[in-house]
């Protein structure tokens, strides 16, 4: 069973991965800190709690834009899986799509996981737009290359800009609004306003724009834990894809498999 390890600026997403379905995924805040025993107490608990112990994963996969949690990730892999992790863009798990960008080296993996995943799911020109850290939209081509893309403010840190800016305004939790109204008539509200109808003008405009360069037919895709959030008062998405990344990174690990 593969162990499929997203490791983002906010959260490190850990996902088991059998015969390509996701079979259990947890998540645990990013701290470059956490050593490997401390991933595999954590992560022998959650096991045990699917009925499985740590043997039934042979093999690692990291996809990281964090470069300081890298090495106690791969120590986990070695030490506790006995396996040597491959880690996504590096050596044999190089990216096996074109990065037809300025800086291909400045690449995340995460965008370009997505970009590969994306490619295998919806043929044709492809926009994804993904909520992490970051809110970031990707321009993948027909022929599965990464373009270049957008990167804009994740919403919490949006949220966390304004409230730390301004010492009367209350910290708010980012939810769907319960109606289309954008007159608000409570500090909270009017918060809550400008941050989601904001985001969701946001991405209507760069995404119009986008298209509008690219020409023609563009399939647009959420991912991040916030897709399914802003898909629920927008139709700029065709489709929502939670888990892009990490299929993005069993996909690779599948072509290594296979010695594509």
């Amino acid at each position: 069973m593969l162990l499929a390890i997203d490791a983002g600026n906010t959260n490190i997403v850990f996902a088991l991965v059998d015969s390509g379905a996701i079979r259990a995924r947890w998540r645990i805040a990013t701290d470059v800190r956490r050593t490997a025993d401390e991933y595999s107490v954590w992560l022998h608990q959650l096991l045990q709690l699917e009925g499985l112990s740590k043997d039934a994963v042979d093999a690692v996969i990291i996809g990281t834009v964090v470069p300081r949690a890298t090495h106690n990730l791969e120590v986990l892999a070695g030490k506790y899986f006995g396996v040597k992790a491959l880690i996504a863009g590096q050596g044999e798990a190089a990216w096996p799509i074109p990065l037809e960008v300025d800086e291909p080296q400045s690449v995340g993996a995460d965008r370009a996981l997505n970009a590969m995943a994306g490619h295998a799911k919806y043929p044709g020109d492809l926009i994804v737009v993904d909520f992490g850290t970051a809110t970031t939209f990707d321009l993948v081509g027909s022929s599965g290359a990464y373009k270049g893309g957008i990167i804009a403010p994740g919403i919490n840190l949006s949220i966390d800009a304004l409230v730390n800016a301004a010492a009367k305004l209350p910290r708010i939790a980012i939810e769907t609004p319960e109606d289309d109204s954008v007159i608000g008539r409570t500090t909270e509200r009017q918060m809550l306003i400008g941050i989601y109808w904001g985001y969701v003008a946001m991405m209507e405009g760069l995404i119009a724009r986008l298209r509008k360069e690219v020409g023609g037919k563009v399939t647009v895709i959420g991912t991040g834990g916030l897709a399914d959030l802003f898909d629920k008062r927008t139709e700029v998405f065709d489709a929502v894809e939670p888990d892009l990344t990490i299929q993005g990174l069993n996909l690779l690990y599948e072509q290594i498999a296979a010695g594509e």
